[in-house]
């Protein structure tokens, strides 16, 4: 060993001080929370103290003295570091001993699982939420053959369809839950802010807009005067331009091109075509844009949100939260659920932004507020946003995060997609599924053979469960906790 006991010791102890000090520091922090996340405000602070810190020669060291290297105890880390002094020697006050365990860790995220996601047969494998379709507003018997299939979630996205439909699906999955005795949760996804191209000047009529590499383009709100002759891509989402600033990279049609702001204006901005990855250089309208560099001052709760909430309120179980960004977006949506005096329901809060990630302890804060909340881990804007090389490292980031806070997590977009478009799937997509386990939740998107991805992927979950926490980890810095423990 490099390390003398003693001094192994020494480091650890420092350890514990900074996270017992972390928590009298963020003694009013704890107090905003509801009364039921108590524990769960206080594990966090503890983690995120423990996380600041660069940890791998410690727990290699711990390693080698046959000790915990404190990895695979985001749930209980204090009662982990008190474990860990012991063994060295250090005697810790009864009263300082922490009863948050292993045992009652995982019994926590797992209560609050139930609380959010209902009931399931098997108890050892992830929720498992499938995304509707218009058809199943039609069509009982499929929405009937996907619960016996597995399913425990019907997810609507209120992007598509309307309240007509969305009744009829949810009246399906109530029919076809009593008849079958499985119970099954509502979660209805607010569409949040809009934001796809529409070709404006040059390539209007051909419906497309060809583009080369260093070639300029103007990126526009759609209320701008602009010369028909030039190559104009308009933005759905008012207010977004004026907040683009040189430099800034923005991105169309799921990262297939990059560009960067050249030129900024309040209507009209110009930027420069970096990379094209598509196999034609043709911008199509109704394609997705991504700002990764920008802060968006526009609101993500929009007025469409707004008006589906009473809807919500009185058919889902779950509601789905687009684009967050910040905690006064979380903090805005509960008080409209709260606004009337009637029931409310469980948000999930979606991390699909690249400031939702930098923000997530906030977030997660503020989603305290409530006794029970969720995340989910929206993998497809995520990646765009962050960029696909970084995707497995932050999405670990996210569930190491929620773990500490005892926060369910949903695992989400393109799980077995090949499968579930044409029957056959990819080596990389089952070895991609194989690490949802981790999750409480996994979300299906849509497909024409749900019933086989619903069946496969409990067989990769069931053949994963009894392997994914032999796991270890080394901690580095995490710049997440960084961040927020020198906000306060």
């Amino acid at each position: 060993m490099k390390y003398a006991l003693s001094q192994l010791r020494a480091d650890v102890e420092r350890i514990y001080q900074g996270q017992k000090a972390a928590v009298v520091n963020f003694g009013g922090v704890i107090a905003r929370v509801h009364p039921k996340q108590k524990h769960s405000i206080t594990n966090l602070i503890h983690y995120l103290a423990l996380r600041r810190e660069n940890l791998r020669p410690i727990q290699n060291e711990l390693h080698d003295a046959g000790l915990s290297s404190l990895a695979s105890a985001e749930s209980h880390i204090l009662r982990q570091v008190q474990a860990v002094l012991k063994r060295l020697g250090t005697k810790i006050p009864k009263e300082e001993i922490s009863p948050g365990d292993a045992a009652s860790g995982l019994h926590q995220i797992r209560q609050r699982a139930f609380a959010l996601f209902g009931s399931k047969e098997d108890p050892k494998i992830p929720h498992l939420m499938v995304t509707f379709e218009t058809e199943m507003a039609n069509n009982y018997a499929a929405v009937k053959a996907l619960l016996k299939a597995g399913m425990n979630v019907a997810r609507i996205n209120s992007a598509h369809d309307g309240p007509k439909h969305w009744k009829r699906m949810i009246s399906n999955v109530h029919r076809a839950s009593k008849a079958t005795g499985i119970p099954c949760k509502i979660y209805l996804d607010l569409a949040g802010p809009k934001i796809r191209t529409m070709l404006l000047g040059k390539g209007r009529k051909k419906g497309s807009l060809k583009l080369f590499e260093q070639s300029l383009f103007y990126l526009a709100e759609l209320y701008a005067t602009f010369d028909e002759k030039e190559c104009v891509v308009g933005c759905t989402l008012p207010g977004v331009v004026k907040d683009l600033r040189i430099g800034d990279r923005v991105l169309f049609d799921d990262g297939l091109f990059e560009a960067v702001v050249e030129n900024p204006g309040d209507q009209m901005a110009t930027l420069r075509m970096t990379r094209i990855s598509a196999a034609k250089p043709r911008l199509k309208p109704e394609k997705g844009i991504n700002f990764p560099d920008t802060a968006l001052t526009v609101r993500c709760l929009t007025d469409y949100d707004k008006s589906v909430i009473p809807f919500a309120k009185q058919y889902a179980d779950i509601l789905g939260f687009s684009f967050v960004r910040s905690a006064v977006d979380v903090a805005e949506l509960q008080d409209l659920l709260r606004k009337d005096g009637s029931k409310t329901i469980p948000i999930v809060i979606k991390i699909e932004t690249f400031e939702a990630v930098q923000n997530l302890p906030m977030l997660l804060l503020q989603g305290m507020a409530e006794p029970v909340f969720g995340v989910m881990i929206a993998r497809g804007d995520l990646a765009v946003e962050i960029g696909f090389e970084r995707l497995s490292e932050v999405q670990e980031e996210i569930l190491w995060l929620c773990e500490a806070a005892h926060v369910p997590v949903i695992w989400a977009t393109q799980v077995l997609e090949t499968l579930n478009k044409s029957g056959i799937a990819t080596r990389s997509e089952v070895s991609d599924a194989v690490h949802a386990v981790q999750a409480e939740c996994v979300m299906l998107n849509k497909g024409k053979f749900l019933l086989t991805v619903l069946a496969t992927l409990q067989d990769i979950l069931r053949r994963s469960e009894g392997h994914h926490v032999k796991k270890r980890y080394v901690f580095r810095p995490l710049m997440i906790a960084e961040r927020f423990l020198g906000v306060f």
